[in-house]
């Protein structure tokens, strides 16, 4: 099959959402936006002969010097065939010097490591269903809260992702953003959002897990269904907490880097998304 490699469009970018559903990626309903405001060019497709997306990836470069790769997905019919290798050449291309990092199947660390991509960890998603319990010191976020979140977020990931979370954090008719003040200062905040399938939590940080613990559980007032977290393998307290809430440990993913990258090892922390870390 002929094909060619080209930048996808916000459209194209909803519908390579609508694959990684079908994947059983549980993507949010209000992703698409979000994720195309981080980088507007950082999201490819490879196109037939007819002008049809039959594979995508997403390259977003979130600052001067890191990237994170995602939402790598060749259509069945299509694999196989070289096209997927394509597209992640010319994608890649698009990260410059920059470091890149990625969440990927475990089982295809091999050949991400053919790529220059090093082990760095991995990451394991809790769900399950909890008890909501609404607390008063807790509140959604106001515009001006941004800036200071979106630097906690960079102090706990060790990567500045300004034009994706000054989005992410905005609230949308399926997104929220909450935060604990204590003492008139902001000690943890979440982002909780519809998806397919019950809600995903991440960003999560907090001072610890008894904090941790109250965010999650205002979280499982906003929305319907199982609760759902991405948390890293240096994550111990959260880890530890998910499962004294009973939530189920489900597929894990390895995170790599290709470049130099020292990644803070935060004790109460879920990333943001898997697909733009």
């Amino acid at each position: 099959m002929s094909f060619h490699c080209r930048t996808a469009t916000l459209p194209e970018l909803e519908q390579i959402l609508d694959w990684a559903a079908e994947e059983g990626w549980n993507p949010g309903l209000d992703d698409a936006p979000a994720f195309f405001a981080a980088d507007p060019e950082g999201f490819f497709v490879a196109v037939g002969p007819d002008d049809q997306p039959v594979a995508a990836i997403s390259v977003v470069n979130h600052s001067a010097d890191f990237a994170f790769l995602g939402l790598y997905i060749v259509r069945p019919a299509y694999r196989g065939q070289g096209i997927g290798l394509a597209l992640w050449t010319h994608a890649l291309k698009h990260a410059g010097p920059r470091t890149v990092g990625l969440d990927g199947v475990e089982a295809q660390q091999d050949n991400y490591r053919a790529s220059g991509f090093a082990h760095a960890g991995g990451t394991t998603r809790y769900s399950g269903e909890i008890a909501a319990r609404s607390d008063t010191e807790i509140c959604e976020i106001n515009a001006e809260d941004i800036p200071a979140l979106i630097a906690m977020e960079a102090a706990a990931s060790g990567s500045e992702k300004p034009d994706y979370l000054r989005v992410w954090l905005t609230a949308s008719p399926n997104r929220r953003t909450l935060a604990l003040s204590q003492t008139g200062r902001v000690t943890g905040f979440c982002t909780v959002r519809a998806c397919r399938t019950g809600a995903k939590i991440g960003p999560l940080i907090a001072a610890n897990a008894a904090d941790a613990e109250r965010l999650i559980g205002h979280a499982a007032c906003l929305y319907s269904g199982p609760i759902i977290l991405d948390v890293p393998q240096s994550a111990q307290a959260l880890d530890a907490l998910c499962q004294t809430l009973g939530l189920g440990a489900g597929f894990r993913t390895a995170r790599m880097y290709r470049g130099p990258f020292d990644a803070p090892q935060p004790p109460v922390f879920a990333v943001a998304s898997l697909e733009l870390g």
